[in-house]
């Protein structure tokens, strides 16, 4: 993995947030958007870290080379699914939500999100951890193994308190809003307690303003200042 971009806490630090970015992007992008819409002002006690992934070859695209957390062999739920890559992803994040820990951060005091495929990584990390994170950001995304459901949540009577917010553009033409359902009605059918989809009616498959006033929200809500 590449280097991550990493905002430190204008105050004592207690909280931190991991943002991963979809396919064929970086992290500054992700921190541009984090950025102008001042949402590290509204937690100045969290870290932000917009991780980079690999560049690799991506089937979808025709063997062609970019950042990619795994490989895509098509955009269906039904095609098959870069299980390796994809567990690989998942330990990377894993890891930098155990360094976190190290430091001091409590595993609840930990969101992780992620755009597209990024979500993706992060949603499925955030269900098999060990630990139940702060909350989840699942921006134009999937729950990807979903077939792997319920069985493969770790610790499900603890972590039904996980706040999820997923958010997906009923214009979006790559990741379609159905496929967004489908996940929609998996993460129900685990009783999580503090799960929100938004639909954008006006959205393709990218990000807008709302959204990300909703997700400002979001985070203020769930990682509240504790000093």
């Amino acid at each position: 993995m590449t280097d991550s971009l990493v905002i430190s806490s204008n105050e004592k630090h207690t909280a931190t947030i991991i943002f991963l970015h979809g396919l064929g992007d970086v992290g500054a992008s992700w921190h541009d958007v984090f950025d102008k819409y001042r949402i590290a002002k509204s937690v100045p006690y969290a870290k932000f870290i917009f991780p980079t992934a690999p560049i690799q070859k991506v089937t979808l695209n025709l063997g062609m080379s970019m950042t990619t957390w795994f490989d895509i062999h098509g955009l269906d739920p039904n095609v098959k699914e870069d299980q390796d890559g994809i567990e690989k992803s998942c330990m990377f994040l894993s890891n930098l939500i155990e360094e976190e820990i190290k430091n001091g951060i409590l595993s609840e005091r930990i969101m992780v999100g992620g755009f597209s495929m990024g979500g993706a990584v992060a949603l499925y990390t955030a269900l098999t951890s060990p630990h139940t994170l702060g909350g989840v950001i699942a921006l134009s995304t999937w729950l990807p193994l979903a077939s792997t459901f319920p069985q493969a949540l770790v610790s499900g009577d603890n972590k039904v308190d996980l706040p999820i917010i997923q958010c997906h553009g009923a214009q979006d033409p790559l990741v379609q809003l159905r496929w967004a359902r489908m996940t929609e009605r998996i993460i129900k059918a685990m009783d999580f307690k503090h799960y929100t989809f938004n639909e954008y009616s006006d959205m393709g498959h990218s990000s807008c303003g709302r959204e990300i006033k909703d997700v400002s929200s979001f985070i203020v809500q769930h990682l509240p200042n504790i000093d």
